[in-house]
């Protein structure tokens, strides 16, 4: 039976060493002169972004500085962004950092135009109207969010992550500049790494994959397999840098339109649950989940092997995708990264069958190769404390 795919992606993307300037070429016939520009405190503490601020004010673009976005961005920080921005006269917003200032900007400016609260539109494409202009740039090379038209958000009330899939939060530029991530420290290099291989592998096997998700997810692979390692030992390596955000980038648009499965189903509950780092928690399930998958992914493994630098001539399949599964357990543990739940702060293996059931009702398990039971998924859990 045939099947018809949509295929979601920014309008335009900047990439390469030192593009960040060219931004200006496009904010200019925009009209737009007043920015929220959405951050952590720590970018702007170091001063990475004053190159950025820099640029506005030569261009002569007002700007405020809304810097406190948490790593998990929350419904009140978005509330209070969205305040600013409207308090301000803005007319278009600025994300500069890694998938957690995108997510909050990405909310704000769809509350802007649409109104209500965020937690309406949880779910797939609740928004009636196009969000205000965001310009999204990148400072690690993971979540792909600077492209994509997923936005999450934690309600706090409810103790969860929620997942907006929504075409209109698709910011309208991104911006990937491998000078801004040379700053990135080796653990935070790692988890968004691990990440971006997440999701690859997860659009690759995916229900909803096809032969454009396909050679986007595939091409990410092999780069972050020969580079994410060179990244993490060695900050500077602007060519590994570089690979890693074309890395990234691809997985972006291969899970942006394929779609995800278990590992951030899962992932996003004990994000919202612990107050973890979304890239971690992805780090740690992505082998279980991959053994879950196993006999639902097989020949898809195997491909993923050979991605992934493995030599699996006269291989039967099955051996050749354990190999995959153990590659990237041996990639996570190389990056010093925590293997087990109960390696991290705040775990509970009591809260396992709540995690599991919210795990469930999140959209990314849609798409995974293999559906699985309340036991099943919480047997996953199970498999690393």
């Amino acid at each position: 039976m045939n099947k018809i795919h949509e295929y979601f992606m920014t309008p335009i993307s900047i990439l390469g060493v030192g593009c960040l300037p060219q931004i200006i070429t496009y904010i200019k016939p925009m009209a737009c002169r007043k920015a929220l520009v959405v951050s952590d405190k720590a970018l702007v503490d170091i001063g990475l972004i004053n190159g950025l601020l820099e640029l506005l004010s030569k261009a002569g673009i007002f700007y405020i500085i809304y810097d406190n976005v948490s790593p998990n961005p929350t419904v009140k920080q978005v509330n209070y962004g969205l305040k600013l921005f409207r308090d301000n006269g803005c007319d278009f917003l600025l994300s500069f950092g890694g998938g957690s200032p995108h997510d909050c900007a990405k909310a704000i400016a769809l509350l802007a135009t649409n109104g209500g609260e965020i937690t309406s539109y949880e779910g797939l494409n609740k928004s009636k109207k196009p969000s205000a202009p965001l310009i999204a740039i990148n400072t690690t090379s993971g979540t792909g969010s600077e492209l994509t038209r997923f936005c999450v958000i934690t309600d706090e009330e409810r103790h969860i992550k929620m997942t907006i899939n929504d075409w209109h939060v698709t910011p309208c530029i991104a911006v990937n500049d491998a000078g801004l991530m040379t700053a990135m420290p080796p653990g935070l290099t790692a988890a968004t790494g691990m990440d971006a291989l997440t999701h690859a592998i997860e659009a690759y096997v995916s229900t909803n994959a096809t032969p454009v998700t396909d050679c986007k997810a595939i091409k990410a692979i092999e780069l972050i397999s020969r580079n994410l390692l060179k990244a993490y030992q060695n900050g500077n390596d602007l060519q590994a840098r570089e690979m890693m955000t074309y890395a990234e980038y691809l997985a972006g648009i291969a899970f942006n339109n394929a779609s995800l499965g278990y590992v951030h189903a899962l992932a996003h509950q004990l994000g919202g649950f612990y107050n973890l780092p979304h890239g971690l928690c992805n780090a740690i399930l992505l082998p279980a989940v991959m053994e879950y998958n196993l006999p639902s992914a097989l020949d898809k493994y195997t491909d993923i092997a050979q991605a992934l630098g493995i030599t699996i001539t006269g291989l039967p399949a099955e051996a050749s995708a354990k190999l995959a599964i153990e590659k990237v357990r041996q990639l996570s543990e190389s990056l010093a990264l925590p293997q087990k739940l109960s390696e991290v702060r705040g775990f509970k293996e009591a809260d396992i069958p709540l995690l599991a059931a919210n795990a469930l009702h999140d959209v990314c398990c849609l798409t995974n190769p293999r559906q699985g039971s309340q036991c099943e998924v919480e047997k996953i859990y199970r498999s690393l404390v």
